[in-house]
Formats: C-alpha cells, structure tokens, sequence
C-alpha cells in the first residue's frame, strides 16, 4: 500500500518536474483557443475576428467591435469533464480609432486526492486524512488596438500575466508580450499575431516541504526553483468574404502557425521553420444565423503497421446573433477523427452602448 500511495504521488509531482526540462512547450494551455466562433472554425480566425474574443486571438480586431462596451464567456470540458477551460473578457471600444480590453483564463484540473498523509508512521491507514488541491493555470490579458493612418490597417498588442498553481506543493508567475495586425482591401482581408515576441517566461517556485520527505524515500529527485521559456510562434493569415445569394454572405478564411523548434509534427517541416496550416469557413442568413466548420491539426501519424496516415481535427458550429446577445456552439475532436473524442463548448456575448 505504501508504494501504490508513493507512486500515486510521484506520477503527480513529475507532471511539474517535467515542465523545467522541456522550456519550449510552457503555458501550452493558451494554445486550445477560446471562444466556440474561433474553435468551429479549426482556430482560423486571426484576420476576421471582430468580437470580445480578440484580446486573445489578435488586438487588433477589438476595433471592428460594433458596440462601445462588449462581454463574453466560454465553458468548455476535456477528457470527461476532468479538465475544464473557462475564459471570461471585457472589451471596450473608447473611440473610433482605439480600443481596449480584459482577458481571463483559467484551465484546470480540481479535486484531486492528496494522499501524502494517508499512511502515519506506524503504517495505519487514515482516510479522513485525505485532502484534495488543483492544478490550474491562469492567464490574465491586458489588450490595446489603435487604427493606422493607412486606410485599412489596424494594430494592437497584448501585456498578459501568468499565474500557474499546484496546490501547495508549486507555483510560478510569468509575464509575456504579444502584438497583432489587420489589414483589408476590398473583399479579401489578412492579418497576423506574434505571440510571445519577447520569449514569455514562468519563474517556478516549489514548496519542497510538502513531499521532501516522499521523495526523498522512493528515491525520487527533488525538482528545483527555475524558469521556463516559452519561444515566439506567428500565426499568419488570410480571409476572404462573399455573398452567395442576397442575405446569404460567406466568409472562407486560410490560416498557418509558424514556429521555430524544429520539433513540431506538422504538415511543412524544414530545419528553420515548420507551418502548422488550418483554415475555416463560415456562412451566414440576415447576419443572423450562423453555419461553421473547419479542419486543422493536420498530421502524419505511423498505424500499428508503421504506415503514415494523415490526420486532421474537423470542427463544426452553429450561431445566433439577435440584437446585442450572441450565442455560439462548438463540436470539437481533440485529435484523430476516428476517435472521436468530442467536446462541447459554448460562449454567450452581450454588448451594450457605454455612454
């Protein structure tokens, strides 16, 4: 019993040590997207996002926002409601060529058993003395757009702070830089987002008290106060709009994620860059009702024959805008369609006139 209440307890902990030997990969949970718009649209939405969910996909859409004053919510579960991701914004458009907003995060696993004092030193068992904590991490978002003097452009950028939690046994603070551009002309529109320009670090602390002695029996090693670096990634894209039969519009919108780690399975894959390319359509009634879909995450992925298949995340939504409230539904597959590990996810809007 004594070694199964060790192990659970290390298979827990190694999840932080982890964390400081592969730097590249930190505050991986700002990558699953937000909002149900942007993720039935297989996350291809840096060009025409317009809403409340800018501050996170790209500042400077916050300027097409149509009301002065904007808020959004998101709920969404992972793996069977064990992991949960919530996003909440505030999104305010002071002038006609600037704008501003609030973006939180949160994405977390709670109520997990705490056994470390399940087991006394003479070897009794104590259940009462179970407890329970959470693995959550936390993204706060300061967003700013400006409208450029050339006609058509806008630019914004984003300050966020990161706040990631083990219970009591770790903790990190991380701060980090965005910046983002739109730009259009006529019907077709492009945009861009260089998240993390400046490298977003998380400085780890850990309260090697809790579990010292723990680890210290099964021989484990104790990890050590450090960083973790998070490398600049560009998402580059491009939309185009157009209109299928008098109230029926159309919107098609081709996006690739760059990165430079060389360590990405991907569709283009070089020793300088590798793409990431996803894109997503969207049609609409009256502006009214709203029909998604989108295929991203396109791999090459050996079967139990070491054969390569390829892969890919189809996504689908729905819409409703009626005056100021807004109401999106995502149907996503985490990963190989044939799986089909679905999650649902919703997001409400509402926007009023701020005098």
């Amino acid at each position: 019993m004594l070694k199964i209440v060790g192990i659970c307890v290390v298979l827990q902990m190694l999840i932080l040590s982890a964390f400081s030997q592969a730097p590249k990969y930190s505050n991986e949970f700002l990558s699953v997207g937000v909002g149900a718009r942007s993720l039935a649209m297989a996350n291809s939405t840096v060009v025409s996002v317009n809403d409340v969910t800018s501050g996170y996909w790209n500042p400077s859409g916050l300027l097409n926002l149509e009301n002065n004053l904007n808020l959004g919510l998101m709920h969404s579960e992972y793996f069977a409601g064990i992991a949960k991701y919530d996003f909440g914004a505030v999104a305010i458009k002071n002038t006609d060529s600037s704008a501003f907003g609030f973006t939180l995060i949160r994405f977390g696993v709670d109520d997990i058993p705490n056994t470390l004092d399940l087991i006394d030193a003479q070897g009794n068992i104590h259940y009462d003395r179970i407890s329970s904590f959470s693995i959550a991490d936390y993204a706060f978002m300061f967003s700013y757009a400006r409208k450029s003097k050339i006609q058509g452009l806008r630019y914004g950028a984003n300050a966020k702070i990161i706040r990631r939690i083990a219970g009591k046994f770790a903790s990190a603070w991380g701060f980090g830089l965005d910046a983002g551009a739109q730009y259009d002309k006529g019907k077709w529109s492009f945009g861009a987002m260089a998240r993390d320009i400046t490298s977003t670090f998380n400085a780890w602390k850990y309260n090697t008290s809790t579990f010292e002695d723990v680890f210290n029996k099964t021989n484990n090693e104790i990890p050590k106060n450090g960083l973790e670096i998070t490398v600049p990634k560009i998402i580059i894209g491009t939309a185009y709009h157009f209109n299928i039969y008098k109230k029926i519009d159309g919107l098609a919108e081709f996006n690739g994620d760059f990165t430079f780690d060389r360590k990405r399975n991907v569709v283009i894959k070089s020793d300088i860059v590798s793409i990431d390319p996803h894109f997503g359509v969207e049609f609409s009634y009256n502006k009214l009702v709203y029909l998604r879909a989108g295929v991203g995450n396109i791999q090459k992925v050996p079967n139990i024959n070491g054969i390569n298949e390829t892969t890919f995340q189809p996504n689908i939504g729905i819409g409703i805008r009626y005056k100021r409230f807004g109401l999106d539904y995502a149907l996503t597959d985490i990963g190989d369609q044939s799986i089909a590990l679905y999650s649902n996810v919703f997001s409400v809007y509402y926007s009023l006139n701020k005098k």
